[in-house]
């Protein structure tokens, strides 16, 4: 084999720098929208702010349930001065737009749907000012309980023997007519929410006092949900900010 053949075989081998920018392009516009679409982070001390109403303004929370629920304990803090009814929590399955939904009435009235049943729930609240939420609900018994600021609701009974059904879609800011869409501009939550932590268990009311005055959580507790590490995509205008009203 001659020189001349040796180099070009050599030239042949070597990448070449025009597909090797163009695919190193790629790998990074790829990397970019994985990790803008699917981002785990620590939230703590912060919240997600829904500066306006929407028809399409959301996020999605990515939860780690593989199995359908029995008993769930969900904790969170929201805060808005909307007087209208809005979605604070909804999480919908293929078969049931409203598996799990967390709902403001008006001033003063709660519901929880499960399983596409709800109920509601009486509160004295002054408005506008911070709230502290934590739902529960255990299938044996079909028994609901509602805590605000630290204080419990009336309990209710709801879906006594039923199943929450696993792979369903959560939504933040809008509520679910469909499953992942069929938002309604009307029923969307303009405000901050934060310190959102769900698990697969009846909180004791001792946990649930923990929760509402901020207590450090163990970080493997909250199972379903971890503000701490939480999985989530942001579609629209949401923006993360310090949380600075609790």
């Amino acid at each position: 084999m001659n020189g001349s053949s040796c180099q070009s075989l050599v030239m042949l081998s070597q990448p070449q720098p025009k597909k090797m920018d163009k695919l190193m392009l790629l790998l990074f516009v790829i990397t970019s929208l994985l990790s803008e679409a699917f981002t785990q982070t620590d939230l703590s001390g912060k919240v997600m702010v829904f500066p306006k109403e929407s028809s399409s303004d959301h996020v999605k929370l990515i939860a780690q349930q593989e199995k359908p629920l029995q008993n769930f304990t969900l904790c969170f803090r929201a805060y808005s001065d909307l007087s209208r009814a809005y979605s604070l929590f909804s999480y919908s399955t293929k078969d049931k737009d409203n598996e799990l939904l967390v709902f403001k009435e008006r001033i003063g009235e709660y519901s929880i749907s499960i399983g596409g049943k709800g109920t509601s729930f009486k509160v004295a609240e002054m408005f506008p000012s911070p709230v502290h939420l934590c739902v529960s609900w255990e299938s044996s018994t079909g028994i609901v309980e509602v805590w605000v600021n630290g204080k419990p609701l009336v309990k209710k009974g709801l879906r006594q023997g039923y199943a929450i059904e696993a792979n369903g879609s959560i939504v933040l800011g809008q509520e679910q007519d469909d499953f992942e869409g069929g938002f309604d501009k009307s029923q969307s939550f303009v405000g901050e929410i934060g310190d959102l932590y769900m698990w697969d268990s009846v909180m004791s009311p001792e946990d649930i006092l923990f929760a509402y005055q901020g207590s450090t959580i163990n970080p493997d507790s909250p199972n379903i949900l971890n503000w701490e590490t939480l999985h989530y995509e942001a579609k629209g205008y949401v923006v993360i900010k310090p949380l600075v009203w609790a």
